[in-house]
């Protein structure tokens, strides 16, 4: 049977990372806030139950890294993410780093430090390159949708 187009794949997508969600919440012990998209290449290393813990509506992409295990002082330091975030892909979340709400990590950035609400972070090490965004679910900018509808007028 020939495959129609990728949309019949949906669903199947959807049970999927319905499942990674449950495997993370119940074995790996990551706490998630709800309507929150973890990619299926995004690795968690907590110590313990509870280290991780990433808010509603937040999006994490693909081939990120949380580590809760401090190797230099042999600590371990939990990671909050905050809510309506966006962690871009390739990034890597050190210990005991806490992301406020409604920020942006850009992808392959290296977060050591705290990152103030509302705001977006790049490079390595991360710093802060704006302040007091205003954000939508996902971490997606508000008026992205409307500047793309108005490059791609019929």
């Amino acid at each position: 049977m020939a495959l129609k187009s990728l949309n019949q794949l949906r669903q199947f997508r959807r049970a999927l990372l319905g499942l990674r969600g449950l495997w993370l919440r119940h074995w790996v012990g990551v706490e998630l806030g709800s309507n929150t998209s973890i990619s299926l290449s995004a690795r968690f290393r907590p110590h313990r139950r509870g280290d991780i813990v990433i808010g509603a509506e937040t999006l994490v992409a693909f081939k990120t890294l949380f580590l809760t295990h401090n190797s230099r002082t042999g600590s371990v330091q939990p990671i909050r993410i905050g809510s309506r975030c966006f962690i871009g892909g390739g990034s890597v979340i050190l210990p005991g780093v806490t992301i406020g709400d409604e920020c942006i990590v850009g992808g392959g950035s290296i977060v050591f430090d705290d990152v103030p609400p509302r705001s977006i972070v790049v490079g390595n090490p991360a710093r802060v390159l704006r302040q007091n965004i205003e954000v939508g679910p996902f971490g997606r900018l508000k008026g992205a949708d409307d500047n793309t509808r108005a490059l791609y007028k019929p």
